[in-house]
């Protein structure tokens, strides 16, 4: 073993092992002895990782599957044989021959005064926190029996609720320091709106200069709710106001669900990750009082048609009439973050956003203007509440410019979560509800509009549809899933190539239609440099959603996540979708029928111009 310099305190000298000559090289194994039990495990394998392969549990707090590693909490201390002090089984990388207990009296007595500690700073009592029943401090505390606060507990709050964000409040009076929303917004999402502040007994999580979250560059992803092991962070929940409007027999209250929902609210009521609960959603929603539930996918695919043409346009702009000012690629504009996050860091490139509005605002827009005329409801008298897998849909429906129907479009925006409460509140329990359809005329959808929950399902619901108008005939995939736009690589591309074009597209006869797919704003943040650096000037069509793996992976999803969990909820609906009658958006029948009835001019005319995009645009309508 390599000697340390006794002259220089332990603390400041560099940690060295000894490694043996049969591990230096990479794939090479190690063997260890866990609780006395040898085990082989791959050079540099973290104790932790070690102990999970072998059925070894050791609590962790400030640990994620999604983060990089910070040791930070210290509650997965072990005792490495030969070390002086207890170790960080998270930290710790194993490149030698190592004994490990994991469960000794000094491990568990550290253990239980490290919880102890962070009770002692921890402000506030479990029954009225957000988190009770699914905090990581609760659990610990449960599991290490604690049943007094041996170090004290603070009687006062520290810091003020920071409650002005629409979408994130946070209360860092429950804050633990594991700083996994640092990592999650610095690390993860590249934002960097979360930092530690101060030192010693004074550091807490702040933002820049501890401005408000509202005064700062956070784009509302909740993506550090996601990831918080207590209630320091959490949705910002209307479902009070909710509840006060379908107890108010004036009032029509209309609620739209979209589909990551409801591959994912299963998880609150004890399901295990990977199963759709539409039909049960519709009954207990029906149960709860709305007076209307239809399906977000139908303006889903009202987006295709939009975003579509407009897309097409663009593109007979440029190739025909030989527009510069025109913008290529042109990026989906369906994930609030993603918007959000291009204003404050690529403001430049706003323009290459497509004006279409997201599938929750166009549906906002039809039901008080189109759905008011054919029910005889007044718009006033009209409450919409959208179901959705995202905070930042709470910042987007209480965006000012989001009122083209003469109201507020989209009145309340509810996370998965906080549905979930609603529906417990009820004194329903999900998966026991009988299945029932949506409600008409926004019943039916495509199962284009149904993939959108997932990394890609924009991109290939467009894809679907735009091939198919351009050359009369389908996508070249089998069964018309276009593998490209799936998965979870951070940055996806590719191109299909548009030959035997109909006449009116002969202009694109020969074109590689290229795209691009990215999740997560530290891939989006890729993008947008390969953008800056000129290297998509032949790319067409830019997929970008602000979270980790989509929509599925919403900051309003159930906790936790990880990419096992948002893998299990992709495949819900990738299955469910299957099983649809119709699955291009251009097929839906209602869709057409809105057309005809309403939006007369088709898609990107004046009306829809006004209705679903976010300003009109002079390029006019091309495609009837």
């Amino acid at each position: 073993m390599a000697k340390r310099d006794s002259r220089t305190p332990v603390s400041q000298q560099p940690f060295l092992v000894e490694i043996p000559a049969d591990t230096t090289t990479i794939g090479g194994t190690v063997t260890v002895e866990i609780n006395e039990k040898k085990v082989s495990v791959p050079f540099g394998t973290t104790i932790l990782e070690a102990c999970k392969e072998n059925q070894v549990h050791i609590p962790t707090l400030c640990h994620h599957p999604d983060l990089c590693i910070a040791g930070a909490c210290r509650v997965c201390v072990v005792d490495v044989e030969g070390m002086r002090t207890l170790q960080t089984a998270c930290s710790f990388p194993i490149t030698s021959p190592l004994k490990i207990k994991t469960s000794t009296p000094m491990v568990r007595k550290a253990r239980r005064h490290i919880i102890d500690l962070l009770l002692s700073e921890h402000y506030g009592e479990c029954y009225s926190c957000v988190r009770n029943n699914n905090c990581e401090l609760q659990a610990l505390a449960k599991e290490y029996g604690v049943d007094s606060f041996t170090f004290g507990h603070v009687d006062k709050p520290v810091f003020e609720i920071d409650k002005s964000s629409p979408s994130v409040i946070r209360d860092m009076n429950k804050c633990v320091l594991c700083k996994r929303c640092v990592r999650t917004c610095i690390d993860l999402q590249e934002v960097g709106v979360l930092e530690a502040i101060d030192r010693g007994g004074k550091t807490h999580i702040g933002t820049f200069y501890d401005k408000a979250l509202a005064d700062v560059i956070c784009i509302n992803c909740g993506q550090c709710i996601n990831r918080c092991p207590t209630g320091a962070l959490h949705a910002n929940d209307p479902s009070d106001d909710i509840w006060a409007a379908i107890d108010d027999p004036k009032k029509h209250v209309v609620i739209q669900t979209a589909p990551s929902p409801r591959a994912a609210i299963g998880e609150e009521f004890g399901q295990a990750p990977g199963k759709s609960f539409t039909g049960e959603l519709n009954t207990a929603l029906r149960r709860i009082g709305f007076d209307k539930v239809f399906d977000t996918n139908f303006t889903a695919d009202l987006t295709i048609m939009e975003e579509g043409t407009e897309l097409l346009n663009r593109l007979k702009a440029a190739i025909v009439d030989k527009d510069e000012s025109v913008k290529l690629p042109q990026f989906t504009s369906c994930s609030p973050g993603w918007v959000k996050y291009i204003e404050h860091f690529y403001p430049e490139y706003i323009d290459h956003l497509s004006t279409a509005k997201s599938p929750q605002q166009m549906f906002g827009a039809v039901i008080k203007t189109f759905y008011a005329q054919e029910s005889g409801v007044n718009s006033e008298d009209i409450v919409t509440v959208a179901l959705m897998p995202c905070s930042a849909k709470k910042f987007e429906c209480n965006r000012p410019e989001m009122n083209d129907s003469g109201f507020k479009d989209v009145d309340y925006g509810l996370t998965t979560r906080e549905m979930a409460k609603m529906i417990r509140e009820a004194g329903i329990n999900l998966p026991e509800m009988p299945k029932t359809h949506f409600d008409y005329p926004f019943g039916d959808a495509s199962g284009a509009g149904l993939i959108f929950g997932a990394t890609g399902g924009v991109m290939e619901a467009a894809l679907r549809t735009a091939y198919e108008l351009v050359t009369g005939r389908e996508v070249p995939f089998e069964n018309l899933r276009i593998e490209p736009c799936r998965g979870f690589q951070g940055v996806k591309q590719a191109s299909v190539k548009l030959e035997n074009c109909l006449e009116k597209f002969n202009f694109l006869e020969g074109v590689e239609f290229k795209f691009v797919v990215a999740h997560g704003t530290a891939n989006a943040k890729i993008v947008m440099e390969m953008l800056k650096r000129g290297e998509l000037n032949d790319v067409h069509f830019v997929e970008i959603m602000a979270c980790p793996g989509g929509c599925i992976g919403g900051g309003g999803q159930p906790i936790p996540t990880s990419e096992v969990i948002r893998t299990a909820r992709a495949k819900a609906i990738y299955e469910e979708e299957e099983s649809l009658p119709i699955r291009k958006s251009h097929e839906n029948p209602h869709v057409n029928y809105i057309y005809q009835k309403f939006l007369t001019e088709g898609p990107c005319g004046h009306l829809s111009h006004k209705l679903l995009h976010t300003h009109y645009t002079k390029r006019g309508k091309f495609i009837s």
